[in-house]
């Protein structure tokens, strides 16, 4: 199951069909389809024993399509309903990390219902500038600034046709991500963006040049520190099958960013190329995954 609807379609897409060729090449019968009034009659007519679920973004990894899947009391991949609301939601979810005392970069929201007229004192007390606007809801980075006192107005304004926003404190330094696999802390990778920093074009522009670096300048200390902050992360969302957790990396200490219960498995994704660093064959990951899912009751 790929595409939907969400600004993330093109790379759900993408997924879809790297996933679909891979399981095709290994001799499994694959049926892809749309998130749309015809799931339910081809799920009815092609009977499968697991439902891959490739969506990405609103309606694919927030809980929606889960309740959805969940009605057919077919296995489905990835996180359930739960815990997929709760990760992609990152107002809620950084609320559940520093419960839980895992760093995360300081934050406010706005809404666009009760504008915030001491916003720039605000951010001057909490954040200072620089600061980092995103919506509550959105993957791959999607509409993502980095603003300063001059711009922020004007960027809130292009994203007024969110009711709220993230207004989250900048965090220089380095990007590394780590992929769970279940109770496994599978690997971590660095990023070096040629960008401002690692965003939509970054991840996705096979131009950008994105430098990726598996084998990561660390002392084992720090790389296992962040393994088990992705791997808590994981775990106290109720997070299953395969997650990437997104970091930065800044005077000796590590921030999440977010969590993503559904990393994308392109030719340009890290969760494949983690796993291929350590002898884990791509679909040997996606067996990994089909063989993971569940119903989620």
């Amino acid at each position: 199951m790929s595409g939907g609807i969400s600004k993330e379609r093109l790379i759900s897409l993408d997924t879809g069909f790297q996933v679909a060729k891979e399981l095709k090449k290994n001799f499994y019968k694959v049926k892809i389809s749309e998130p749309n009034n015809n799931l339910e009659k081809n799920v009815k007519k092609f009977k499968p024993d697991v439902i891959f679920n490739a969506l990405h973004g609103q309606f694919g990894e927030d809980g929606y399509i889960q309740t959805i899947l969940e009605r057919f009391q077919i296995p489905y991949t990835h996180s359930g309903v739960i815990s997929s609301a709760i990760a992609m939601d990152k107002e809620i979810s950084k609320k559940i990390f520093i419960k839980h005392k895992i760093n995360t970069p300081k934050f406010i929201t706005y809404s666009f219902k009760k504008k915030n007229k001491n916003l720039i004192s605000e951010i001057n007390n909490k954040l200072k500038f620089p600061v980092v606007v995103k919506p509550l809801n959105e993957g791959s980075s999607v509409n993502v600034f980095i603003c300063n006192k001059k711009n922020i107005f004007k960027i809130l304004n292009s994203l007024k046709n969110y009711e709220k926003v993230m207004i989250e404190e900048f965090i220089a330094g380095r990007e590394i991500q780590v992929a769970i696999l279940g109770k496994k802390k599978l690997g971590a990778i660095e990023l070096k963006p040629k960008r401002k920093f690692y965003d939509y074009q970054a991840k996705y522009n096979t131009n950008a040049k994105t430098q990726h670096i598996i084998k990561i300048n660390l002392p084992k200390k720090k790389l296992n520190e962040v393994m088990a902050m992705a791997f808590k992360a994981h775990k106290i969302i109720g997070c299953k099958g395969v997650t990437r957790s997104d970091f930065k990396y800044y005077k000796n200490k590590f921030y999440l960013l977010e969590i993503n219960t559904q990393p994308g498995m392109t030719k340009l994704s890290l969760v494949p190329e983690i796993a291929a660093h350590y002898k884990m064959s791509f679909i040997e990951l996606i067996e990994w995954i089909i063989n993971n899912a569940s119903t989620k009751r």
